[in-house]
């Protein structure tokens, strides 16, 4: 079973993936795993992602899939049965960390305040999702969260950019990043694979502070 040690400590960024046509999902996933980004966060916001899921769980055994914009137990679920083989929500319920603690899955809770930090950790969550990260307070946030959190490890996503992905990284709280710069719609529509994989280059290769 795998951990979610083993998910933060794969690569420096986790993709964020949003999958419009089932048609795009080899050559994207290939361009991103050839690039060294084998953690592939696909969102549950369209209506191909959950089959999205199960065709990227066949064609790349050597990547790591799971689902994204998990907002409840009925997804949560939904992406099981998909072979998600892991969780991030953007906000946390108490039903849908109960629901994701019985399944047992590698879970990336969504977190924005110290009360929502604070309980999550009561519930044996210390790795976080910080979101959305540069609207919530960015790098001077997860700085000032350091020391009276001390305990708690954070995936930043949203607004990240390849101009400050290293100030993230380079942060003593912050693991990985999530970020969809190298997956961007105008990259995607324009099957712009080879682009995609410099990119993904380039963002495995960042380096962590630890």
């Amino acid at each position: 079973m795998l951990t979610v040690e083993d998910i933060i400590t794969r690569s420096p960024v986790i993709p964020v993936i949003t999958i419009e046509k089932l048609e795009d999902c080899k050559p994207l996933a290939t361009a991103l795993v050839t690039g060294g980004l084998v953690v592939l966060e696909l969102t549950l916001r369209t209506k191909v992602a959950l089959d999205a899921i199960r065709q990227l769980r066949k064609q790349f055994p050597g990547a790591i899939v799971g689902a994204g914009t998990v907002m409840d137990a009925k997804q949560l679920q939904q992406a099981i049965d998909a072979g998600a083989q892991f969780i991030v929500s953007p906000g946390t319920t108490d039903n849908l960390v109960d629901a994701v603690a019985n399944s047992g899955l590698p879970y990336l809770p969504g977190a924005a305040t110290p009360s929502e930090m604070m309980r999550l950790a009561e519930r044996g969550f210390e790795v976080q999702k910080f979101f959305p990260a540069e609207a919530a307070g960015g790098i001077d946030m997860l700085r000032s969260l350091a020391a009276p959190l001390s305990k708690i490890r954070f995936c930043p996503t949203g607004g990240l950019t390849p101009d400050n992905a290293l100030n993230y990284l380079g942060l003593p709280n912050v693991v990985c990043i999530g970020g969809s710069w190298m997956v961007s719609k105008k990259l995607v529509d324009g099957h712009q694979w080879n682009e995609i994989e410099r990119l993904s280059h380039l963002a495995a290769a960042l380096p962590r502070s630890h």
